[in-house]
């Protein structure tokens, strides 16, 4: 079900990004070392980089992991409720934001 929050709702699967990540880093220290070995520079530093993107990446992923269930969930985490419409139809702060708004005539 959408529920037009899921941006600001949505979970990741940490651990399947963490094996993913895990296996883009053998391959970038592959590249970077197989291409440094036969003469391509150039090729050697773009693997160089994606190497460095990705430890930052599983930093990144290794943190959130240890954060807990938060960002973590597992079976026995429930998933966030949605936003009650109700309630919130406009920024924080502003008129029309918290259950005291105002209603149209006709409405209690």
């Amino acid at each position: 079900m959408r529920t037009g929050s899921e941006p600001a709702t949505a979970r990741s699967a940490l651990r399947a990004r963490f094996w993913l990540s895990v296996w883009g880093l053998v391959w970038a220290v592959f590249g970077t070392a197989a291409f440094a070995l036969t003469g391509r520079p150039g090729w050697a530093a773009a693997c160089g980089v994606l190497w460095l993107i990705i430890t930052i990446d599983l930093a990144v992923i290794l943190r959130h992991i240890r954060q807990g269930p938060h960002y973590q969930p597992g079976p026995d985490v429930p998933p966030y409720r949605p936003p009650d419409a109700r309630t919130r139809t406009g920024p924080p702060g502003s008129p029309t934001h918290g259950p005291g708004r105002p209603r149209g005539p006709g409405h209690a």
